[in-house]
């Protein structure tokens, strides 16, 4: 008997064994651009604070198809049609929709990329496989991509306020990072999805499930993506990618693979995403800053040094999350101390001193709102039936963030 080789189980520490079926989820997941997602963090820098959170890209685009399975398989049982061909083409949407991302995930994003964001690159990819794949069953994993299919709820479960991308992440940071502020129960979320007029909804008898949602992902982002030290990382990160594009544009020849120095002579825009740059983007990957990050250690640029050997050394800025604003007189004492230690001018000062907003959504009422359906059949948002979730506007909370070498932290009475 012949043996199918198109089937395989991927053990998942979260989920246990994923069942991967049929040739082409097994062709794509093979594809360079996918396995190079093996090489991109999925939180960034996290793991300069969290030590264990070195999970990939890759591996939370893996989970993420495994519970849009589930997801698809719960609404099956209850009487929702799903054809095959939709079943795999929501499958590959979800498993391709972080195909895009930058070195440290979002961290980089906006200094390789302007008015261009990293689903725009997915998009590109996912087109990019169709065309040379020519499967009726990709071109409707686009379509529901693009929210273009007319089952709208097949989009809802890759980009909504709650969707298995972020049924996924929340989970698996949570275990990777051991903030356990983060978990959440996807088997019951799941359990008690169901679908009216078209959209996602939930059962009302799983109202304390999606709540614990919303407010485990507000707490992980002030707990972990917006914990201080990992902004003082990121902040180093930008910066030195920004310094080296300056320094680049100036003529300067900084010792970079040749993908990484066509990045750095020029951001890219929605026009310049073709294929040539698809394939230099999708060549660069988190071994290649990290090894530049070393080298250029060595430069002669003051301020490119400096930042690499703290990130790399891991000497770290000092990072404060205030929630009042600090005094205008505050910060320049502080930036005429660092100006006297270094001998910077104001140009670079924006390299050592770092001083912004930092702002959580925590719910957003006006865009596709998690909706709950009552025993009648009554379907309501979620902040009209949860005493938790009580809110009617946009809710987003803002505190102030301000980093900059250690040795001048004594300047501010924080």
């Amino acid at each position: 008997m012949k043996m199918n080789t198109h089937n395989r189980n991927i053990n998942d520490p979260v989920y246990g064994f994923i069942r991967i079926d049929g040739p082409l989820i097994n062709d794509i997941i093979s594809h360079p651009y996918m396995q190079r997602l093996r090489h991109i963090s999925q939180i960034g820098l996290s793991s300069l604070v969290y030590p264990g959170a070195v999970h990939n890209r890759f591996t939370h685009s893996i989970g993420a198809m495994h519970l849009m399975g589930r997801a698809l398989t719960t609404l099956r049982e209850k009487g929702f049609e799903v054809t095959m061909d939709e079943y795999t083409a929501a499958q590959i949407a979800i498993l391709l929709h972080d195909v895009g991302h930058a070195p440290f995930s979002h961290t980089l994003e906006g200094e390789f990329l302007e008015g261009v964001c990293h689903e725009d690159i997915s998009l590109a990819v996912m087109n990019m496989l169709r065309s040379e794949m020519k499967n009726k069953v990709l071109d409707m994993a686009v379509d529901i991509f693009e929210n273009k299919y007319p089952k709208r709820f097949l989009h809802s479960l890759i980009s909504s306020q709650l969707d298995m991308d972020r049924l996924d992440y929340l989970n698996r940071d949570s275990f990777y990072t051991g903030a356990s502020e983060g978990i959440v129960s996807h088997e019951r979320i799941i359990a008690m999805m169901t679908i009216a007029d078209g959209d996602i909804v939930f059962d009302e008898k799983g109202l304390y499930s999606v709540e614990k949602f919303v407010i485990a992902r507000r707490m992980m982002y002030w707990q972990v993506y917006l914990h201080k030290t990992v902004l003082a990382a990121d902040t180093l990160a930008n910066g030195i990618v920004r310094r080296a594009i300056e320094l680049t544009r100036e003529g300067v020849d900084l010792p970079a693979p040749k993908a990484l120095k066509m990045m750095l002579r020029q951001k890219a825009k929605k026009e310049d995403i073709n294929k040539a740059y698809l394939q230099c983007y999708m060549s660069v990957d988190e071994t290649d800053m990290w090894s530049v990050f070393k080298q250029w250690i060595n430069e002669d640029d003051f301020i490119l040094s400096h930042l690499c050997k703290a990130l790399c050394y891991r000497r770290l800025f000092f990072a404060k999350l205030i929630s009042s604003p600090l005094e205008q007189s505050d910060i320049q004492k502080v930036k005429d101390a660092i100006k006297n230690e270094y001998g910077v001018d104001d140009s670079l000062m924006k390299y050592l001193f770092t001083y912004r907003e930092i702002k959580n959504h925590v719910y957003r009422p006006r865009e596709d709102n998690i909706k709950i359906i009552s025993k009648n059949g009554d379907v309501k948002n979620i902040t009209e039936v949860s005493e938790q979730i009580n809110f009617t506007s946009d809710k987003t909370e803002m505190k102030y963030f301000v980093s900059f070498p250690k040795k001048f932290k004594g300047l501010l009475s924080l």
